[in-house]
C-alpha cells in the first residue's frame, strides 16, 4: 500500500517522525536558524562566538546592576554638582574606580575582537590546511567568504552594540560627574555611542586581513595587537579634530570663564580687541603690562567642546572607522577571489 499526502526525502529515515519522538523536530528547528555554510562557520568557531555572547550577557547584566546604585546616589545627592564640589568628591570615591574599570572593559572589546576573532578566522584555516578542502567543494568561493566573514562580523556588531548601549545607559545620567565631566579624554568618548561598534568592526576587519596575508595565527594576532596600539595613538590625535572648537572671551584681569556644564576645556589664549590670538604665556614676565599694551592684549580666550557636540563627533568618528573597515574588507574579498588563499 502506498502512502498519500506524505513526501519522504531520499536517504533520510522517518522513524522519529512516525514514532512522535521529539529530537528530530528539535534538531530540524535548530538547523532552520543556521544551515549550510553559516552553520559550518558557527560549528567551526562556536566556542569563541559563544564566549562572546556570554561576555555580552554578563557585561549588560553588570551595567544594569551598577545603575541601580548609581541612580540611588543621584536621587540623593544630585547630578549637577561641579568639579571639586563635595558631591563630586564623594562620587569619585564611590564610583570612580567602577567607571574606570567599565570604560577600560568596553575599550578592550575591539582589541579582543581583532586578536581572537579576526586574526584566526581565515589564518587558522590556512595554517591547518583545511581551507584548500573547503574551497574545492561545491560551494563557490564567493559564498564561502560571505559566510565566513558575515556571521562573525554580525556577532561583533551585535555584541558591541549591546554592551555600548548598556554602558551608555549607565554613564549618561552621571556624565557630568564621571572624571569631572571630561568625556573626551577620560575614555567615555570611545566607550559610548557608536564608537565601540565601529572600532571593533575596524580592528576585526584588520585582523582578518592580517591573517590572510600572514597565514599564521599567532603572528597575525601579534600584528593585530601592534596595529591596535598604533590605531589608538593615531585616534588620540584625530579625536579632537572631529568637532569645531567653541570660544569664550573674558577680560584679562577678570574671573575665569563660565563654561557650560560638562564642557571639555581644550586651550587658553590671550587676545587683542580685534580678535588676534597669542599664546597664554605671552607677556607674563618682565614688564608684562607694557608688553600687553604694546600688543593690544585686553582679554583671555578659552576654547572648549560643549557636551552637546559629543554625539556628532562620535558619529563622524564612527563613520571614518566604518569606511576604513569597508575598504579593508573589500581588499580581503578581492584577494580571496583573485588569488589562492
Amino acid at each position: 500500500m502506498s502512502r498519500t499526502g506524505t513526501s519522504v526525502t531520499p536517504g533520510v529515515t522517518d522513524t522519529a517522525a512516525d514514532t512522535g519522538r521529539g529530537p528530530a523536530p528539535a534538531a530540524a528547528a535548530r538547523r532552520e536558524l543556521l544551515h549550510g555554510l553559516p552553520w559550518l562557520v558557527w560549528r567551526r568557531h562556536r566556542a569563541l562566538l559563544g564566549t562572546g555572547l556570554l561576555i555580552t550577557v554578563a557585561g549588560c547584566a553588570a551595567f544594569a546592576y551598577q545603575r541601580i546604585g548609581l541612580m540611588d546616589f543621584l536621587h540623593t545627592k544630585g547630578a549637577s554638582a561641579g568639579p571639586g564640589s563635595e558631591v563630586s568628591t564623594e562620587f569619585q570615591n564611590t564610583f570612580g574606580t567602577t567607571f574606570s574599570r567599565d570604560i577600560g572593559f568596553v575599550q578592550l572589546l575591539p582589541l579582543l575582537a581583532g586578536m581572537f576573532l579576526g586574526a584566526p578566522l581565515i589564518a587558522g584555516e590556512q595554517e591547518r590546511g583545511t581551507l584548500k578542502l573547503v574551497t574545492t567543494q561545491s560551494a563557490s568561493r564567493g559564498r564561502w567568504i560571505a559566510a565566513t566573514l558575515g556571521l562573525p562580523l554580525a556577532l561583533v556588531v551585535l555584541c558591541t552594540t549591546l554592551l555600548s548601549a548598556a554602558f551608555t545607559w549607565l554613564w549618561s545620567p552621571a556624565h557630568a560627574l564621571v572624571a569631572d565631566g571630561d568625556w573626551l579624554e577620560s575614555g567615555a568618548f570611545d566607550a559610548t555611542g557608536p564608537v565601540p561598534v565601529a572600532t571593533a568592526l575596524f580592528l576585526a576587519s584588520c585582523g582578518i586581513a592580517l591573517g590572510v596575508l600572514i597565514k599564521r595565527v599567532t603572528a597575525a594576532m601579534a600584528a593585530t595587537a601592534v596595529l591596535a596600539v598604533a590605531t589608538n595613538v593615531i585616534w588620540d590625535e584625530v579625536r579632537p579634530l572631529l568637532g569645531t572648537l567653541r570660544s569664550v572671551s573674558y577680560p584679562y584681569g577678570g574671573d575665569g570663564p563660565s563654561l557650560p556644564a560638562a564642557s571639555v576645556r581644550i586651550d587658553d589664549w590671550v587676545s587683542t580687541a580685534d580678535g588676534k590670538l597669542y599664546g597664554f604665556g605671552t607677556c607674563t614676565t618682565g614688564d608684562a603690562e607694557a608688553c600687553r599694551a604694546k600688543l593690544g592684549i585686553v582679554s583671555r580666550v578659552t576654547q572648549y567642546f560643549d557636551y552637546g557636540q559629543m554625539a556628532g563627533m562620535q558619529w563622524l568618528g564612527a563613520g571614518i572607522l566604518l569606511a576604513s573597515a569597508a575598504v579593508v574588507l573589500a581588499c580581503v574579498v578581492r584577494r580571496a577571489h583573485r588569488r589562492p588563499l
